[in-house]
Protein backbone atom coordinates (compact mmCIF):
# COMPACT_ATOMS: atom_id res chain seq x y z
CA UNK A 1 0.00 0.00 0.00
CA UNK A 2 1.53 3.27 -1.17
CA UNK A 3 1.80 6.02 1.82
CA UNK A 4 0.66 9.59 0.43
CA UNK A 5 1.62 12.69 2.31
CA UNK A 6 -1.27 14.62 4.35
CA UNK A 7 1.05 17.29 5.94
CA UNK A 8 3.85 19.35 4.20
CA UNK A 9 6.27 20.98 7.49
CA UNK A 10 8.06 23.85 5.85
CA UNK A 11 8.77 26.35 8.61
CA UNK A 12 9.69 26.20 12.18
CA UNK A 13 9.89 28.99 14.83
CA UNK A 14 11.02 28.08 18.58
CA UNK A 15 11.40 28.40 21.84
CA UNK A 16 11.98 25.79 24.13
CA UNK A 17 9.48 26.80 26.80
CA UNK A 18 8.39 25.32 30.21
CA UNK A 19 4.46 25.17 29.68
CA UNK A 20 1.68 23.94 32.28
CA UNK A 21 1.19 20.83 32.44
CA UNK A 22 -2.14 18.95 32.27
CA UNK A 23 -2.07 15.40 34.22
CA UNK A 24 -0.85 12.67 32.81
CA UNK A 25 -2.57 9.07 33.11
CA UNK A 26 -0.72 7.19 36.24
CA UNK A 27 -0.69 3.58 36.92
CA UNK A 28 -0.67 2.05 33.37
CA UNK A 29 1.74 0.14 32.32
CA UNK A 30 2.47 -0.34 28.73
CA UNK A 31 1.19 -2.92 26.66
CA UNK A 32 2.30 -4.17 23.62
CA UNK A 33 0.83 -2.89 20.66
CA UNK A 34 -1.41 -5.61 18.40
CA UNK A 35 -0.65 -5.23 15.00
CA UNK A 36 -1.57 -8.44 12.69
CA UNK A 37 -0.57 -8.29 8.99
CA UNK A 38 -4.13 -8.10 7.94
CA UNK A 39 -7.83 -7.25 9.58
CA UNK A 40 -11.17 -8.03 8.52
CA UNK A 41 -14.45 -7.00 9.61
CA UNK A 42 -17.47 -9.44 10.42
CA UNK A 43 -20.82 -9.57 11.65
CA UNK A 44 -21.70 -10.87 15.00
CA UNK A 45 -25.00 -12.24 15.86
CA UNK A 46 -26.97 -10.97 18.58
CA UNK A 47 -26.01 -12.62 22.34
CA UNK A 48 -22.52 -13.53 20.88
CA UNK A 49 -19.19 -13.48 23.06
CA UNK A 50 -15.77 -12.11 21.62
CA UNK A 51 -14.73 -16.17 22.67
CA UNK A 52 -17.62 -17.67 20.35
CA UNK A 53 -16.34 -15.38 17.69
CA UNK A 54 -12.81 -16.18 18.24
CA UNK A 55 -13.38 -19.64 18.21
CA UNK A 56 -15.39 -19.83 15.07
CA UNK A 57 -12.80 -18.25 13.00
CA UNK A 58 -9.63 -18.68 14.78
CA UNK A 59 -8.75 -15.24 14.80
CA UNK A 60 -8.79 -12.88 17.64
CA UNK A 61 -11.63 -10.23 17.55
CA UNK A 62 -9.43 -7.42 18.48
CA UNK A 63 -12.36 -5.14 18.21
CA UNK A 64 -15.70 -6.70 19.06
CA UNK A 65 -19.05 -5.09 19.93
CA UNK A 66 -21.68 -7.51 20.03
CA UNK A 67 -24.62 -5.01 20.43
CA UNK A 68 -23.16 -2.97 16.80
CA UNK A 69 -23.03 -6.19 15.65
CA UNK A 70 -19.41 -6.40 14.29
CA UNK A 71 -16.20 -7.95 15.15
CA UNK A 72 -13.02 -6.94 13.38
CA UNK A 73 -10.62 -9.90 13.17
CA UNK A 74 -6.60 -9.58 13.75
CA UNK A 75 -5.29 -12.13 10.87
CA UNK A 76 -1.72 -13.66 10.12
CA UNK A 77 -0.53 -13.73 6.42
CA UNK A 78 -1.58 -17.30 6.08
CA UNK A 79 -5.67 -16.76 7.86
CA UNK A 80 -5.47 -13.83 4.97
CA UNK A 81 -5.08 -15.81 1.92
CA UNK A 82 -7.57 -18.16 3.25
CA UNK A 83 -5.94 -21.14 4.27
CA UNK A 84 -6.14 -20.41 7.92
CA UNK A 85 -9.20 -18.64 8.70
CA UNK A 86 -12.49 -20.99 9.36
CA UNK A 87 -15.86 -20.48 8.24
CA UNK A 88 -14.37 -18.37 5.68
CA UNK A 89 -18.11 -17.96 3.78
CA UNK A 90 -19.43 -16.34 6.75
CA UNK A 91 -16.27 -13.67 6.30
CA UNK A 92 -15.72 -10.37 4.51
CA UNK A 93 -12.64 -9.57 2.97
CA UNK A 94 -9.09 -9.39 4.63
CA UNK A 95 -7.68 -5.92 4.17
CA UNK A 96 -3.74 -5.03 4.67
CA UNK A 97 -3.56 -3.40 7.92
CA UNK A 98 0.60 -1.93 8.79
CA UNK A 99 0.82 1.19 8.11
CA UNK A 100 -1.67 1.65 5.73
CA UNK A 101 -2.35 5.35 6.71
CA UNK A 102 -0.26 7.91 6.40
CA UNK A 103 -0.22 12.03 7.53
CA UNK A 104 4.14 12.04 5.85
CA UNK A 105 5.86 15.38 6.43
CA UNK A 106 8.68 16.90 5.47
CA UNK A 107 10.35 19.11 8.09
CA UNK A 108 13.38 22.19 7.62
CA UNK A 109 14.56 24.77 10.17
CA UNK A 110 14.29 28.46 8.61
CA UNK A 111 14.22 30.58 11.44
CA UNK A 112 13.43 30.91 15.16
CA UNK A 113 10.72 33.04 17.12
CA UNK A 114 10.21 33.65 20.30
CA UNK A 115 6.46 32.00 21.77
CA UNK A 116 5.60 34.67 24.38
CA UNK A 117 3.22 33.16 26.63
CA UNK A 118 0.63 35.89 27.29
CA UNK A 119 0.29 35.29 23.33
CA UNK A 120 -2.34 32.61 23.82
CA UNK A 121 -3.77 34.34 27.47
CA UNK A 122 -7.05 35.70 25.37
CA UNK A 123 -6.99 32.71 23.55
CA UNK A 124 -7.42 30.21 26.21
CA UNK A 125 -9.68 32.68 28.23
CA UNK A 126 -12.07 33.24 25.19
CA UNK A 127 -11.62 36.91 24.67
CA UNK A 128 -11.57 38.61 21.28
CA UNK A 129 -8.76 37.55 19.42
CA UNK A 130 -9.55 40.35 16.45
CA UNK A 131 -7.84 43.83 16.60
CA UNK A 132 -8.68 45.90 13.75
CA UNK A 133 -9.21 42.99 11.22
CA UNK A 134 -5.36 41.12 12.42
CA UNK A 135 -5.69 37.46 14.86
CA UNK A 136 -3.83 38.89 17.66
CA UNK A 137 -2.87 35.39 18.96
CA UNK A 138 -0.17 34.70 15.85
CA UNK A 139 -0.28 37.55 13.26
CA UNK A 140 1.04 35.09 10.34
CA UNK A 141 -2.42 33.26 10.39
CA UNK A 142 -4.69 37.03 9.52
CA UNK A 143 -4.75 36.27 5.68
CA UNK A 144 -5.69 32.46 6.53
CA UNK A 145 -8.26 33.47 8.68
CA UNK A 146 -9.57 36.50 6.95
CA UNK A 147 -10.35 33.90 4.02
CA UNK A 148 -12.32 31.54 5.96
CA UNK A 149 -14.37 34.95 7.77
CA UNK A 150 -12.83 33.75 11.07
CA UNK A 151 -13.71 37.17 12.84
CA UNK A 152 -16.76 37.10 11.58
CA UNK A 153 -18.01 33.74 12.66
CA UNK A 154 -16.22 34.70 16.07
CA UNK A 155 -18.89 37.18 16.39
CA UNK A 156 -21.56 34.58 15.24
CA UNK A 157 -20.84 31.97 17.67
CA UNK A 158 -20.17 34.23 20.90
CA UNK A 159 -19.50 30.44 22.89
CA UNK A 160 -16.61 29.88 20.35
CA UNK A 161 -16.94 25.72 20.52
CA UNK A 162 -17.41 25.47 24.13
CA UNK A 163 -18.98 21.92 25.12
CA UNK A 164 -17.67 20.40 21.92
CA UNK A 165 -15.23 17.82 22.23
CA UNK A 166 -13.29 17.40 18.73
CA UNK A 167 -11.22 13.80 18.16
CA UNK A 168 -7.70 14.51 16.77
CA UNK A 169 -6.76 11.48 15.85
CA UNK A 170 -3.20 11.53 14.57
CA UNK A 171 0.34 11.61 15.63
CA UNK A 172 -0.62 12.44 19.11
CA UNK A 173 -0.27 16.09 20.41
CA UNK A 174 1.97 17.81 23.04
CA UNK A 175 -0.49 17.40 26.25
CA UNK A 176 2.29 19.87 27.99
CA UNK A 177 2.60 22.69 25.10
CA UNK A 178 0.85 25.78 26.92
CA UNK A 179 -1.39 26.45 23.99
CA UNK A 180 -3.47 23.43 25.43
CA UNK A 181 -3.66 24.90 28.71
CA UNK A 182 -7.16 23.79 29.87
CA UNK A 183 -8.08 22.88 26.65
CA UNK A 184 -7.48 19.11 26.52
CA UNK A 185 -9.94 16.30 27.29
CA UNK A 186 -9.53 14.72 31.32
CA UNK A 187 -6.48 12.09 31.15
CA UNK A 188 -8.41 9.44 32.11
CA UNK A 189 -10.03 9.47 28.20
CA UNK A 190 -6.56 9.66 26.32
CA UNK A 191 -5.45 6.84 24.45
CA UNK A 192 -2.19 6.00 22.75
CA UNK A 193 -3.04 3.29 20.03
CA UNK A 194 -0.09 3.39 18.56
CA UNK A 195 1.96 2.20 21.51
CA UNK A 196 -1.10 0.46 23.57
CA UNK A 197 -0.78 2.93 26.61
CA UNK A 198 -2.62 5.89 28.26
CA UNK A 199 -0.21 8.65 26.98
CA UNK A 200 -0.95 10.52 23.51
CA UNK A 201 2.58 12.39 23.56
CA UNK A 202 4.29 12.89 20.36
CA UNK A 203 7.19 11.07 19.80
CA UNK A 204 10.01 11.87 17.67
CA UNK A 205 12.55 13.88 16.80
CA UNK A 206 12.05 17.17 15.64
CA UNK A 207 12.30 17.86 11.85
CA UNK A 208 11.60 14.46 10.98
CA UNK A 209 8.50 12.67 9.93
CA UNK A 210 5.91 12.86 11.34
CA UNK A 211 6.92 14.47 14.63
CA UNK A 212 4.47 17.07 15.60
CA UNK A 213 2.29 17.35 12.72
CA UNK A 214 -0.68 15.71 15.44
CA UNK A 215 -0.02 19.06 17.71
CA UNK A 216 -0.43 21.56 14.71
CA UNK A 217 -3.66 19.85 13.89
CA UNK A 218 -4.79 20.31 17.33
CA UNK A 219 -3.62 23.87 17.39
CA UNK A 220 -5.36 24.62 14.09
CA UNK A 221 -9.16 23.69 15.98
CA UNK A 222 -8.45 25.05 18.45
CA UNK A 223 -7.66 28.77 16.99
CA UNK A 224 -11.02 28.41 15.35
CA UNK A 225 -12.53 27.17 18.46
CA UNK A 226 -11.19 28.41 21.45
CA UNK A 227 -13.16 27.02 23.79
CA UNK A 228 -13.21 23.39 22.28
CA UNK A 229 -12.17 20.35 24.03
CA UNK A 230 -8.98 18.48 21.96
CA UNK A 231 -9.30 14.60 22.75
CA UNK A 232 -6.21 13.69 21.82
CA UNK A 233 -5.68 9.87 20.41
CA UNK A 234 -2.17 9.15 18.79
CA UNK A 235 -2.21 6.28 16.23
CA UNK A 236 0.23 7.14 13.80
CA UNK A 237 4.15 6.49 14.13
CA UNK A 238 7.19 9.33 14.28
CA UNK A 239 7.36 8.25 10.86
CA UNK A 240 3.75 9.42 10.19
CA UNK A 241 2.25 6.08 9.47
CA UNK A 242 -0.16 3.85 11.44
CA UNK A 243 -2.49 0.86 10.75
CA UNK A 244 -6.15 0.22 9.57
CA UNK A 245 -6.67 -1.29 13.35
CA UNK A 246 -5.63 1.72 15.29
CA UNK A 247 -7.38 3.95 13.14
CA UNK A 248 -10.63 2.22 13.67
CA UNK A 249 -10.13 1.92 17.54
CA UNK A 250 -9.50 5.49 17.86
CA UNK A 251 -12.99 6.09 16.12
CA UNK A 252 -14.73 3.96 18.13
CA UNK A 253 -12.97 5.12 21.18
CA UNK A 254 -13.60 8.80 20.49
CA UNK A 255 -17.17 8.60 19.60
CA UNK A 256 -17.69 6.65 23.19
CA UNK A 257 -16.29 9.27 25.03
CA UNK A 258 -18.54 11.70 23.95
CA UNK A 259 -16.84 13.55 20.91
CA UNK A 260 -19.13 15.03 18.26
CA UNK A 261 -16.50 16.33 15.62
CA UNK A 262 -13.70 13.52 14.59
CA UNK A 263 -10.42 15.03 12.84
CA UNK A 264 -8.94 12.60 10.44
CA UNK A 265 -5.42 14.47 8.97
CA UNK A 266 -5.02 11.25 7.64
CA UNK A 267 -5.36 8.89 4.60
CA UNK A 268 -4.55 5.63 2.43
CA UNK A 269 -4.73 5.44 -1.17
CA UNK A 270 -6.87 2.25 -0.78
CA UNK A 271 -9.97 1.57 0.67
CA UNK A 272 -10.61 0.12 4.24
CA UNK A 273 -13.71 -1.24 4.84
CA UNK A 274 -12.78 -1.81 8.61
CA UNK A 275 -11.94 2.42 8.99
CA UNK A 276 -14.98 3.19 6.76
CA UNK A 277 -17.46 1.06 9.15
CA UNK A 278 -16.26 2.88 12.03
CA UNK A 279 -17.14 5.94 10.58
CA UNK A 280 -20.23 4.57 9.46
CA UNK A 281 -21.12 4.03 12.91
CA UNK A 282 -20.10 7.32 14.26
CA UNK A 283 -21.73 9.03 12.23
CA UNK A 284 -25.02 7.28 11.22
CA UNK A 285 -25.65 5.61 14.98
CA UNK A 286 -24.24 8.18 17.21
CA UNK A 287 -24.57 11.83 14.84
CA UNK A 288 -20.81 11.91 15.05
CA UNK A 289 -19.35 14.92 12.26
CA UNK A 290 -15.85 13.59 10.56
CA UNK A 291 -14.36 15.63 8.61
CA UNK A 292 -11.23 13.97 6.41
CA UNK A 293 -8.24 15.67 4.34
CA UNK A 294 -7.87 14.80 0.54
CA UNK A 295 -4.19 14.03 0.43
CA UNK A 296 -1.21 16.10 -1.13
CA UNK A 297 -0.03 14.34 -4.42
CA UNK A 298 -2.20 16.35 -7.38
CA UNK A 299 -3.35 13.72 -8.08
CA UNK A 300 -7.14 13.79 -9.73
CA UNK A 301 -8.23 11.48 -6.87
CA UNK A 302 -8.81 11.94 -3.49
CA UNK A 303 -7.27 9.65 -0.64
CA UNK A 304 -9.28 7.38 1.89
CA UNK A 305 -11.82 7.50 4.08
CA UNK A 306 -11.95 11.34 2.74
CA UNK A 307 -13.18 9.71 -0.97
CA UNK A 308 -16.05 7.89 0.84
CA UNK A 309 -17.76 11.25 2.56
CA UNK A 310 -19.50 12.29 -0.47
CA UNK A 311 -22.85 10.11 -0.96
CA UNK A 312 -24.72 7.95 1.51
CA UNK A 313 -26.14 8.51 4.93
CA UNK A 314 -22.56 8.37 6.27
CA UNK A 315 -21.43 11.50 3.66
CA UNK A 316 -24.54 13.39 5.53
CA UNK A 317 -22.10 14.00 8.62
CA UNK A 318 -19.34 13.78 7.21
CA UNK A 319 -17.20 16.26 4.55
CA UNK A 320 -13.78 15.78 2.57
CA UNK A 321 -11.43 18.77 2.79
CA UNK A 322 -8.56 19.99 0.33
CA UNK A 323 -6.27 23.09 0.38
CA UNK A 324 -6.41 26.54 -1.61
CA UNK A 325 -4.25 29.86 -1.07
CA UNK A 326 -5.79 32.90 0.18
CA UNK A 327 -6.75 34.07 -3.61
CA UNK A 328 -8.74 30.97 -3.82
CA UNK A 329 -6.13 28.87 -6.36
CA UNK A 330 -6.23 25.22 -5.41
CA UNK A 331 -2.73 24.67 -3.77
CA UNK A 332 -0.90 22.99 -6.15
CA UNK A 333 -0.12 20.23 -3.79
CA UNK A 334 -3.79 19.32 -3.25
CA UNK A 335 -5.81 16.82 -4.40
CA UNK A 336 -9.33 16.73 -6.36
CA UNK A 337 -11.79 15.02 -7.43
CA UNK A 338 -15.92 15.06 -7.71
CA UNK A 339 -15.48 13.79 -4.34
CA UNK A 340 -13.75 16.74 -2.96
CA UNK A 341 -16.37 18.62 -1.09
CA UNK A 342 -14.68 21.66 0.61
CA UNK A 343 -11.34 23.55 0.57
CA UNK A 344 -10.00 25.62 3.72
CA UNK A 345 -6.33 27.71 3.13
CA UNK A 346 -3.78 24.69 3.94
CA UNK A 347 -0.44 26.74 3.21
CA UNK A 348 1.92 28.31 5.86
CA UNK A 349 -0.37 27.67 8.21
CA UNK A 350 1.13 28.65 11.83
CA UNK A 351 0.29 26.19 14.84
CA UNK A 352 2.15 24.70 17.76
CA UNK A 353 4.90 22.57 17.91
CA UNK A 354 5.95 19.98 20.41
CA UNK A 355 8.54 21.25 23.23
CA UNK A 356 6.74 24.50 23.06
CA UNK A 357 7.27 25.85 20.08
CA UNK A 358 5.46 27.01 16.82
CA UNK A 359 5.44 25.89 13.57
CA UNK A 360 3.97 27.11 10.38
CA UNK A 361 2.60 23.86 7.78
CA UNK A 362 1.36 23.54 4.28
CA UNK A 363 -1.07 20.35 3.34
CA UNK A 364 -4.66 19.67 3.18
CA UNK A 365 -4.11 18.24 7.21
CA UNK A 366 -4.26 21.61 7.74
CA UNK A 367 -7.07 22.68 6.02
CA UNK A 368 -9.47 19.52 7.20
CA UNK A 369 -9.24 21.21 11.39
CA UNK A 370 -9.92 24.57 9.94
CA UNK A 371 -13.37 23.06 8.83
CA UNK A 372 -13.35 20.81 11.89
CA UNK A 373 -12.85 23.74 14.29
CA UNK A 374 -15.66 25.77 12.15
CA UNK A 375 -18.30 22.73 13.15
CA UNK A 376 -17.52 22.71 16.79
CA UNK A 377 -18.40 26.59 16.55
CA UNK A 378 -21.23 25.61 15.13
CA UNK A 379 -22.38 22.52 17.52
CA UNK A 380 -21.37 24.75 20.64
CA UNK A 381 -24.14 27.68 19.86
CA UNK A 382 -26.67 25.06 18.87
CA UNK A 383 -27.67 24.21 15.35
CA UNK A 384 -31.43 24.97 14.20
CA UNK A 385 -31.18 22.40 11.24
CA UNK A 386 -31.00 18.31 11.77
CA UNK A 387 -28.01 17.85 12.44
CA UNK A 388 -27.49 15.11 9.25
CA UNK A 389 -27.92 18.52 7.57
CA UNK A 390 -24.88 20.41 8.79
CA UNK A 391 -21.87 19.31 7.26
CA UNK A 392 -23.76 19.81 3.94
CA UNK A 393 -24.95 23.45 4.71
CA UNK A 394 -21.15 24.26 5.44
CA UNK A 395 -20.13 22.65 1.62
CA UNK A 396 -23.21 24.68 0.31
CA UNK A 397 -22.63 27.60 1.61
CA UNK A 398 -18.84 27.97 0.75
CA UNK A 399 -17.36 30.67 -1.53
CA UNK A 400 -17.71 30.22 -5.18
CA UNK A 401 -13.76 29.34 -6.39
CA UNK A 402 -15.15 29.20 -10.37
CA UNK A 403 -15.85 32.71 -10.35
CA UNK A 404 -13.57 35.22 -12.69
CA UNK A 405 -12.34 32.01 -14.82
CA UNK A 406 -10.79 30.55 -11.91
CA UNK A 407 -9.75 26.90 -11.26
CA UNK A 408 -11.47 26.01 -14.41
CA UNK A 409 -9.03 23.14 -14.97
CA UNK A 410 -10.84 22.21 -11.24
CA UNK A 411 -14.38 22.77 -12.60
CA UNK A 412 -16.56 20.20 -10.23
CA UNK A 413 -13.44 18.39 -8.61
CA UNK A 414 -13.23 21.07 -5.98
CA UNK A 415 -16.72 20.91 -4.47
CA UNK A 416 -19.93 22.80 -5.61
CA UNK A 417 -18.71 26.25 -4.31
CA UNK A 418 -15.40 25.41 -3.11
CA UNK A 419 -14.17 27.32 -0.21
CA UNK A 420 -15.19 27.50 3.60
CA UNK A 421 -16.97 29.99 4.51
CA UNK A 422 -17.52 30.36 8.51
CA UNK A 423 -19.76 33.32 8.19
CA UNK A 424 -21.98 32.12 5.58
CA UNK A 425 -22.24 28.88 7.30
CA UNK A 426 -23.20 30.07 10.32
CA UNK A 427 -25.87 32.51 9.58
CA UNK A 428 -27.26 29.93 7.81
CA UNK A 429 -27.34 27.25 10.27
CA UNK A 430 -27.79 28.99 13.93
Amino acid sequence: MVKRSHGVFFLLSALLLAGCSQQRPTGTAPEAAVRPSHVMQVRVPVGSTREQVEAMYGAPALMFDAAEGYAVLGLSDAQASGSGLRALNLAGTPESNLNAFSADTIATMQGRSVWITSDFSTWAEGRSVWITGQYGPIPENTNNFQTIRLEQAHSLAPKLGAGVKVAVIDTGVDVDHPAFAGSLAPASEWRDFYAADNNPDEEGVLGEGGYGHGTGVAGIVLQVAPKATILPLRVLGPDGSGDVLHVAQAIDWAVARGAKVINLSLGSTTRSAVVQEAIKRATEKHNVLVVASAGNDNRASISYPAYDMAAGPSGERSLSVGSLDTSWNKSSFSNYHANLELNAPGESVYSPAPDGMMAAWTGTSMSAPMVAGGLALALGQGVRVPLKDVTKKMAETGFDVYNNGQNQSYKDKLGRKGLLNLAAFLRDVL
